[in-house]
């Protein structure tokens, strides 16, 4: 049940991005690196902190516009926080769902689709047809439930 963060061809992620017109600047190599290596549901403070240690001059503006269209082409997908904020993660492979622990961010994939019942239930009384579906659920990873703070 338990599937690692997948891991992705970043001569992919380079090749879309000038297949759309988007030179590899510095800055957006640092951002591809950090959300090619992590496990994290990351905000863009995040993502603007870490790629300061690596690129002093990356601007915060440049990591908004970056993660936006990494996330329009499909490569990362946004990780909607109960706050209402938004963090980032690399997207899945294939039709995944995802658990996110709500102290550190971290995410793990499972899949599962035995929500048949659900979705006729939710027709039957909405009147709604339903075509898909996404699911997130929140609580805390065993590393964060091991070492409270």
């Amino acid at each position: 049940m338990n599937e690692s963060i997948p891991s992705i061809d970043l001569h992919r992620w380079k090749q879309v991005l000038q297949e759309e017109g988007y030179r590899l600047t510095g800055p957006r190599q640092v951002i591809l690196e950090i959300m090619r290596t992590t496990d994290h549901a990351l905000s863009p403070i995040n993502v603007y902190d870490r790629g300061r240690k690596n690129y002093p001059r990356l601007g915060l503006v440049t990591v908004y516009r970056t993660l936006e269209k990494l996330a329009e082409l499909g490569l990362i997908e946004r990780v909607h926080q109960p706050d209402g904020c938004h963090r980032y993660l690399r997207a899945a492979h294939g039709h995944q769902h995802m658990l996110v622990c709500s102290n550190c961010g971290r995410v793990t994939y499972f899949s599962g689709d035995n929500l048949k019942f659900l979705f006729e239930r939710v027709a039957g009384e909405t009147g709604y047809q339903i075509a898909d579906h996404w699911l997130q659920l929140f609580g805390t990873c065993p590393d964060c439930k091991a070492n409270p703070q």
